[in-house]
């Protein structure tokens, strides 16, 4: 079993922030796909990196989150690809972990 995690920007690069269609759109897509999906949104999280040694950027993001038996890395890499146009994103991660369910 595999946990996938979508961590999505609440603003795009230029502070505009993202509406609340685009969220449930991409909500709705994967709870279809996967037959359920947890998000975290009431309390963004902060991401944080270093740009260069001097500059430290962040983004407040929410986390979409689905258990799929099989990972299809194709699908989502175009998945991915698509979330970062949409989003208007250079980079977008999805992570996946190898999970077992207790």
């Amino acid at each position: 079993m595999y946990l996938i995690q979508i961590l999505l920007p609440l603003y795009d690069n230029e502070g505009i922030p993202f509406t609340q269609d685009e969220f449930l759109k991409v909500r709705d897509s994967l709870s279809e796909r996967f037959g359920g999906i947890t998000t975290y949104m009431r309390s963004p999280a902060r991401g944080l990196w270093k740009e260069t040694s001097e500059t430290t950027v962040h983004d407040d993001i929410v986390i979409y989150e689905v258990m799929a038996a099989e990972l299809d890395r194709a699908w989502w890499k175009r998945y991915r690809q698509q979330l970062a146009a949409d989003f208007r994103q250079d980079i977008l991660i999805v992570r996946s972990s190898e999970i077992e369910l207790l």
